[in-house]
């Protein structure tokens, strides 16, 4: 397939789109206070403004990664982005909490039908040789913009740039919207999508239902004290997604267009990735509870907070650097150096807490956060490229929804876990708690460590992505 002329430009544009994604994801948060002055509306509302971006993203993944499959991913991101953007206009001029909420979900959907396309564009456009360079630009957009949202966040709502307060947080999001959509209709090429049937109507309803009995539960149980409902809503998602396993099974055998081929997860770099890729996402969640340590614990302002660990974002670009250069090398033990090179920089930190208690400063944090960053940004850039590497075209968004799904669920995993042992351990200070919530996350980059030998060998041939049957 000759390789389009514009589609380095086309990337920049995709990856804009990746990183307000994972900005807005985040920079709700430290705006909330000043939501519930302005709107009158209650916790439960506040908790919806947060969580349900999360939760509209986490359910349309995988349909939106199977829609790019079928119908072409720049049709598919030009109508996930022009979602997302009048979302942004409503929740920006949201006249109430109902609004707002509706208008954070609507943006949810729209980031998950344009998200998945970005993967699989990278594996449709780019050769082995220039894939490890895109694969840097769109996994550094994942930390760079969960670093960048709460600081974005603080600086919008604090300058009240004409007046508009936290409205700002949304708003900005219309310029850059409106130019990724000029963008992608100029440089994305038109590639025909591979679906020959109508989408798995049966497999969707399923499929939702059962994301929905994980991810509801996760961004809602812990401020809701875990309720019975919640546990039995988690109990209920195993049969709903062997449910869906099995109905995507039984929809191949009889020639229909599944949404999650059951032959993707044969291939051990998507499998093993995939569960390696949860474990380091779902300990990066205990980023919530240092950020509430900083500010609770030791009086740190929100921008303060954000500021603390902004020196990360160093890290992460060199990390992603050098995973661009030594992860189509070395594979596996890659992946695994770039773990241990996570696991030292939290346990750092957490030593850091532990023997400086309140006298702990933003400015000791310093050394600690660039070698997490470095971490960071060289394991997600290795993991999503293990795990799409043996994935065939017509396959890629299909895979892609899956790891961008497992990311999410990672996420809040993560901040459910950290969340909950924290505030449980909060009587008896803050110290102890926030040191624990890091041991276990540090427990969680050990197993992760450990299933990364399950990943195959890079002499495999595992980084050369196959054609599909019946292509040239």
């Amino acid at each position: 397939m000759e390789r389009h002329p514009l589609r380095w430009w086309a990337l920049a544009v995709a990856v804009l789109a990746v990183l307000v994604d994972m900005i807005d994801n985040q920079i709700v948060a430290v705006a909330l206070p000043t939501i519930r002055h302005q709107l009158a509306t209650d916790e439960a509302a506040l908790q919806w403004i947060s969580a349900g971006y999360a939760l509209g993203f986490a359910l349309t993944l995988i349909t939106g990664g199977r829609l790019g499959d079928g119908y072409g991913t720049k049709r598919m991101f030009l109508l996930g982005m022009s979602v997302f953007t009048a979302a942004s206009l409503a929740a920006g001029l949201a006249p109430n909490a109902g609004v707002l909420i509706a208008a954070r979900i609507a943006q949810g959907i729209g980031a998950g039908l344009m998200v998945p396309q970005v993967l699989a564009f990278i594996f449709a456009e780019f050769d082995d040789e220039e894939r490890p360079k895109a694969m840097a630009v769109f996994a550094a957009a994942f930390p760079l913009g969960g670093m960048a949202g709460p600081l974005l966040g603080g600086v919008l709502t604090e300058a009240d740039v004409f007046g508009s307060g936290w409205r700002a947080i949304f708003l900005v999001n219309l310029p850059i919207g409106v130019l990724a959509v000029l963008g992608a209709l100029l440089t994305m090429p038109n590639r025909a999508g591979f679906m020959r049937h109508r989408i798995d109507a049966g497999g969707l309803a399923l499929l939702t239902a059962g994301l929905f009995a994980i991810f509801y539960p996760l961004v809602q149980g812990r401020e809701l004290g875990w309720p019975w409902w919640s546990i039995a809503l988690l109990v209920a998602s195993l049969p709903l997604l062997a449910g869906f396993a099995h109905h995507q099974r039984v929809t191949a055998r009889r020639g229909g267009e599944p949404l999650i081929p059951p032959d993707l997860l044969r291939h051990r770099s998507l499998s093993v990735g995939q569960l390696v890729l949860l474990c380091v996402n779902t300990a990066v969640g205990v980023f919530f509870v240092l950020t509430l340590h900083l500010q609770l614990g030791l009086g740190f302002s929100p921008l303060q907070a954000a500021l603390t660990f902004l020196p990360a974002t160093v890290g992460v670009v060199v990390g992603n650097v050098v995973a661009m250069r030594l992860a189509p090398r070395y594979g596996r033990p890659f992946v695994a150096a770039a773990i241990a090179v996570l696991l030292l920089g939290l346990a750092s930190i957490a030593a850091l807490v532990v023997t400086q208690g309140d006298a702990l400063g933003g400015w000791m944090l310093l050394g600690p956060a660039v070698v997490l960053g470095l971490g960071m940004g060289a394991v997600l850039n290795a993991l999503f490229g293990t795990a799409m590497s043996q994935v065939r075209p017509d396959r890629a968004g299909a895979a892609s929804g899956m790891l961008n799904t497992t990311v999410q669920l990672g996420s809040a995993t993560g901040i459910a876990l950290f969340g909950t042992v924290f505030f449980g351990r909060l009587d008896a200070g803050y110290v102890p708690a926030t040191a624990t919530a890091i041991g276990i996350s540090c427990a969680v980059l050990v197993v992760a460590l450990a299933l990364t030998a399950a990943l195959p060998r890079v002499d495999n041939d595992v980084m050369a992505v196959p054609e599909p049957a019946g292509q040239p």
